[in-house]
């Protein structure tokens, strides 16, 4: 008589492969949502928080599986593989922000000129919802000074209309969407200040005095001070200004950043302010953006980087 043998099967490797299939498929749609849809930075975190829940569950009952695999040769080997697999993704990207928050300063606005920073056209306005973070002060600057000693500014021996072209041209190759800017007209190449036209005097002999009158303008109601625009200040001549937005490539947080060129006498000064959009924490990518582009703008403008 055949004497047929059934393996036994480890239900744990099972029920780990559909908790860590579980976490995984939360944190891919949270990844999705966030990357190319309306989902915001702080709803993204707290569903990669709920995602790790099943995938730390699905680990150890993945290593039983293995071991009865080993022990009595019990059906699950594969199973157990997959729910390991599928646990890391979630793992391993609360293990990668965990240890970038632990390693980088807790600052979430970073500038090449700690002095003077490059003020915002348009201040960032979003609802943090549970994210708080506190505003930037000096102690900040000074704990990115000494986390960031290299990150400085740069001088191009070059003009005004120049290093502005170039810095579109590396803002658009590096994803970098410009939303507003000011001072752009001193970048168009012999810029010269308009003098304002000086007005017709009365007693101007080129004037008729009998002449009939010409477009006489009709008077306009004042319109109410609060609702009156508040004018900007005009930039400096020899400024210029962009603001531009800004995600990363794989989980698409949102930075903001601001770019400000200053012509001084025969050289361009390009300084950079990036901070992220959500949290008190950028887990020191605010300093990569930047130094990403100053090295593309370094080799844009080759030949004309001074100190």
């Amino acid at each position: 008589m055949t004497i047929r043998y059934d393996r036994p099967v480890s239900r744990s490797a099972y029920l780990a492969q559909r908790l860590g299939l579980f976490g995984a498929g939360i944190l891919a749609v949270a990844v999705l949502a966030h990357r190319f849809g309306p989902l915001t930075t702080p709803d993204f975190i707290a569903l990669t928080a709920i995602s790790v829940v099943p995938a730390a569950l699905a680990v150890p009952l993945a290593l039983i599986g293995l071991a009865r695999l080993w022990q009595v040769g019990a059906l699950g080997g594969v199973a157990a593989g997959w729910a390991l697999f599928y646990a890391t993704l979630p793992l391993g990207l609360t293990g990668w922000a965990a240890w970038r928050y632990l390693d980088r300063p807790p600052i979430h606005d970073v500038s090449s000129d700690l002095a003077d920073p490059p003020q915002w056209l348009r201040a960032p306005a979003v609802g943090q919802q549970w994210m708080e973070r506190p505003a930037v002060s000096p102690a900040s600057r000074e704990v990115q000074a000494q986390a960031y000693p290299g990150f400085t500014g740069r001088r191009y021996e070059g003009a005004l209309d120049r290093v502005y072209e170039a810095v579109r041209k590396v803002a658009n190759a590096n994803g970098l969407s410009v939303i507003i800017e000011r001072g752009q007209e001193y970048a168009v190449p012999e810029f010269q200040p308009l003098a304002p036209p000086e007005p017709a005097l009365a007693n101007d002999p080129k004037i008729d005095p009998n002449a009939a009158l010409q477009d006489v303008p009709v008077p306009l109601p004042r319109p109410e001070p609060a609702l009156a625009p508040t004018p900007m200040p005009p930039e400096p001549i020899g400024t210029v200004r962009l603001q531009a937005t800004t995600r990363t490539f794989a989980l698409g947080l949102p930075f903001d950043v601001v770019i400000r060129l200053r012509e001084e006498e025969e050289t361009t000064l390009v300084d950079l302010r990036v901070a992220s959009r959500y949290g008190p924490h950028d887990l020191g990518l605010g300093t990569e953006i930047a130094e990403r582009f100053l090295h593309a703008l370094d080799a844009e403008l080759l030949g004309i980087a001074g100190d």
